[in-house]
């Protein structure tokens, strides 16, 4: 019993020792986190994410939650006799789905997760892109993906016109972890529903983060035979939206993954939120996990 202790003990002294390398490397620097899927519902993945991010917080890293909650504004629109439609990946928002998001998205989904991040030691902080002048939108126009000459009209869904970053650096100058929901507003004072993985992306672009990490309940990206693909270019990505494997919920997140490495963003990954502590694999290991974007 005691010689099991000890070699466990010694174990984990060399986890930990193993971790320096990458501690000392992103020492200082930001990471941005797409945070849904399971890892949003399942209440012990919950708490491992919580404790990932106060962890990255406590050796130095610089941690910034982006989220969703799809499955929760799901819920709430059937509690509505309502239900929820999607073009290429975007929620078509009228005006009563857009109170429903806001309220989901930045009540019930965002306190949740500020609450859990500051249940297991963290100062989590919770915003929308109303606060600090954020995030200003327009009305998205989507293209059709085939027939770039159709729109269609997906309501109070919003297109990004300029992030303001400055509440969000204001917040980690003074050691609070920022938790933010995706709620962008208009000229008008209108609110816009943006997809998280959208803003995430412009996020760290804007941010110049170290890293933006989208996790998801896949693998990663996969190829037609349910491989997974480990890296994935600008090229390849053409070829694979254009075949249909990359579809629906994956457009908008490829796109933005693609668009902040082309602008500086040093590493993109997607990776499986239903694996128990990904997101500390893939920052504090050498093991790489999930797909990696590269400009």
């Amino acid at each position: 019993m005691e010689e099991n202790f000890v070699l466990n003990a010694v174990q984990r002294a060399e986890i930990l020792s193993e971790a320096l390398p990458s501690i000392q490397k992103y020492h200082g620097k930001t990471m941005v986190i797409k945070y849904g899927g399971n890892a949003m519902t399942d209440p012990a993945l919950q708490k491992a994410f919580a404790e990932d991010i106060v962890l990255l917080k406590l050796v130095g890293i610089n941690p910034v939650v982006v989220h969703g909650g799809g499955p929760q504004i799901e819920t709430a629109l059937k509690r509505l006799g309502k239900e929820g439609h999607f073009v290429q990946g975007m929620r078509v928002t009228d005006a009563e789905t857009m109170g429903v998001v806001a309220w989901v998205l930045a009540g019930e989904v965002q306190q949740q997760i500020v609450g859990l991040i500051n249940q297991v030691g963290g100062k989590a902080v919770g915003l929308t892109g109303r606060d600090g002048a954020m995030i200003r939108a327009h009305k998205l126009r989507l293209k059709d993906q085939h027939d770039p000459s159709i729109e269609h009209d997906v309501g109070m869904v919003g297109d990004i016109e300029e992030i303001d970053p400055s509440v969000v650096k204001a917040l980690q100058d003074d050691q609070f972890i920022p938790v933010v929901s995706p709620i962008g507003y208009g000229v008008d004072n209108e609110s816009y529903n943006i997809n998280a993985d959208v803003v995430a992306a412009a996020l760290a672009t804007k941010l110049q983060a170290e890293k933006l990490l989208m996790l998801t309940n896949i693998a990663g990206v996969l190829d037609k035979q349910g491989q997974l693909l480990p890296e994935l270019t600008p090229t390849r990505v053409d070829e694979l939206c254009a075949d249909g494997t990359i579809s629906g919920g994956m457009i908008p997140k490829i796109s933005g993954a693609l668009e902040a490495a082309k602008r500086g963003v040093k590493a993109v990954h997607i990776i499986d939120g239903r694996v128990p502590h990904s997101m500390l694999l893939e920052v504090l290991t050498e093991q790489a996990y999930g797909t990696m974007i590269r400009a």
